[in-house]
């Protein structure tokens, strides 16, 4: 029963993101924003829904260690095993943003969340704000002086839906994303006490690649599609997003404590290799491109980082 509550809740978070998307897409086209302010802001805030949802749920339910395994896991498995698949399957060329924007200021977030929980193992409301507050200056930063850089993940062809279809997926999409946090959560609590494993696991393993489905369904497709859309850039926006937004957010509305000192012992510190690890990637043998010699690398290292996992 755990497992399927996992699993349908991973797919009522899926769904309701896709939703939720929907819903946001409509109601700024509505309001003629335009699309590159709707690419950074309204699309990253909802595809990073899963995550939030989860990690408000989790810590607010006193399940702090899936809040923060969550996020931690999620940006390992967005560089260790989506990126490593789409690389994998064809060959991508990096934008000079990487290395001027969008590797800095992953790295300054992941070091900021290192610093803030490394010591005394709880991120407080002070620390949220100043995280949240990067995460503005990140995107007023991005809107105003690097629209190149900004990729736009939506359809040439958007239409403006009717409003009461936008209403409809506004509401369909909430409730989805409540109910699958609930059960996803309730899932892997429930696995972790039957199986007597750690809820910090649970929440880097399960949970976390879980709420990275969406990024790497949207990944391979853009890749098979032979579309641009899809780029390093958009994955580590991601990763940026999880830590300012996901645990910012959350940290604004309650503490989140590390019960697991695995969290600080082991898990931050792979995703800061895996976050430094990019950069000499991109950079080498080939300069501003990542090919399946890369994506071998990145893979076997998320393999060993799981295999270590499960046998801690």
């Amino acid at each position: 029963m755990n497992l399927l509550f996992v699993i349908v809740g991973l797919v009522l978070l899926i769904l309701g993101g896709n939703w939720l998307l929907k819903a946001a897409v409509g109601f700024s086209l509505r309001l003629l924003i335009p699309k590159i302010v709707i690419g950074m802001t309204v699309v990253s805030f909802a595809t990073s829904a899963p995550e939030l949802i989860v990690s408000i749920k989790s810590a607010l339910n006193d399940h702090a260690d899936i809040a923060l395994g969550n996020v931690i896991g999620s940006n390992i498995a967005n560089l260790g095993l989506v990126l490593a698949i789409t690389i994998l399957i064809s060959t991508i060329s990096v934008e000079k943003s990487f290395y001027k924007t969008d590797w800095p200021v992953m790295i300054i977030s992941s070091l900021l969340l290192y610093v803030f929980i490394a010591f005394d193992g709880v991120l407080v409301r002070n620390e949220g704000i100043i995280l949240f507050s990067m995460l503005i200056v990140f995107l007023i930063y991005l809107l105003r002086f690097q629209k190149p850089a900004v990729v736009d993940e939506l359809p040439e062809d958007d239409v403006e839906l009717p409003l009461y279809k936008d209403f409809l997926y506004l509401v369909i999409g909430g409730v989805a994303l409540w109910g699958g946090s609930e059960l996803l959560i309730d899932g892997a609590v429930g696995m972790a006490t039957k199986f007597n494993v750690s809820e910090r696991i649970i929440g880097i393993t399960i949970v976390s690649v879980g709420t990275s489905i969406p990024e790497l369904a949207a990944s391979v497709i853009a890749v098979l599609k032979k579309e641009k859309a899809i780029s390093l850039g958009n994955l580590i926006g991601s990763n940026v997003f999880n830590i300012l937004a996901v645990l910012g957010l959350t940290s604004i509305i309650t503490p989140i404590k590390v019960t697991d000192q695995g969290l600080l012992s082991s898990d931050i510190y792979w995703m800061l290799g895996f976050s430094l690890l990019v950069f000499p990637l991109v950079f080498a043998p080939v300069k501003m491109k990542l090919s399946w010699k890369e994506g071998l690398i990145l893979i076997v290292l998320y393999g060993v980082f799981i295999y270590k996992m499960i046998i801690s």
